[in-house]
């Protein structure tokens, strides 16, 4: 009787209030949507850097006038650092012909590039990429047969920075819309309480306790935020199917960034969902106990 009872006022009140229910349903499920994507953005940048960092290299180019001594003398120093992992040399023949395949799309660029144009290298991959400090510190630019030490991972972490910023601009704006959400659900609330202030002051009278009478309407922001969850999964979901599955198919199967699995998508969807209902709950809740006398 009493669940009955609990149901049909959580039915009266999204009915009584449906546009500003329906208005923090979707500034919910924006919020939620928006961490989602933020989530999955921050999955898809751990999977990268696990992919990138584990194939940088630090290429040690070599002067034009670099001699047979300094050139093994230069090996010798590799193969006895603790630092290096692997090297391999490429000989300026080898460096130009890998120049020749990866700009064959680009024939005007390969005949107006000289065959010397190229030095000659060492490309070492380190035990540890983000140690590139050591290997520049122990082969100086311009000195014993080194013309520069480059390494791979300057361009990496650039490219991260803008992927965090990217990351950290949309859970920015997640935030904020959770905001805005907690304001509409407060609101909500408190036109709703007011507009029954006479049944619950009845209900009050004959003996119902506080918690009995403030549980409909903390019910009825829990389901707003569950709305607001499933469609910010739907959104996801649409995320998957529409964009990363076909605009970015191209990329994903060169391997330059990482396939979303569904699994992933799954679990974001619960996180979305969970957070929806409890953000939701606790902010009707928070509401009736500070500013509804109920």
């Amino acid at each position: 009787m009493r669940v009955n009872f609990v149901l049909s006022e959580v039915a009266t009140g999204l009915r009584r209030n449906l546009t500003m229910t329906v208005a923090m349903i979707l500034t919910t499920a924006i919020s939620l949507g928006l961490m989602g994507t933020g989530l999955l953005i921050a999955g898809m940048i751990s999977e990268m850097k696990e992919i990138y960092y584990d194939k940088v290299q630090v290429s040690i180019f070599l002067a034009p006038e670099v001699t047979e001594e300094q050139r093994a003398a230069i090996q010798q120093e590799l193969e006895s650092s603790t630092e290096v992992a692997s090297f391999v040399y490429e000989s300026q023949a080898e460096a130009y012909e890998r120049f020749r395949q990866q700009f064959s799309q680009q024939p005007e660029l390969v005949e107006n590039t000289p065959a010397d144009a190229l030095p000659e290298s060492f490309r070492v991959e380190l035990v540890n990429p983000e140690r590139y400090e050591v290997i520049a510190a122990e082969f100086p630019n311009g000195e014993n047969g080194v013309d520069q030490v480059r390494d791979e991972g300057e361009f990496l972490d650039r490219l991260f920075s803008l992927l965090n910023g990217a990351r950290n601009a949309t859970i920015a704006v997640a935030v904020v819309q959770a905001l805005a959400a907690l304001l509409l659900i407060s609101n909500t609330i408190q036109l709703a309480a007011f507009n029954r202030r006479n049944e619950t002051n009845i209900m009050r009278l004959v003996g119902a306790s506080r918690w009995y009478t403030q549980l409909p309407f903390i019910l009825e922001a829990a389901i707003a935020g569950l709305i607001g969850g499933l469609l910010a999964a739907g959104g996801l979901i649409l995320t998957k199917v529409l964009f990363i599955d076909r605009t970015l198919a191209g990329p994903i199967r060169a391997g330059i960034i990482p396939q979303v699995e569904w699994d992933a998508i799954i679990w974001n969807s619960v996180i979305v969902s969970g957070v929806g209902v409890a953000l939701a709950g606790i902010a009707a809740y928070v509401t009736l106990r500070l500013y509804v006398r109920l």
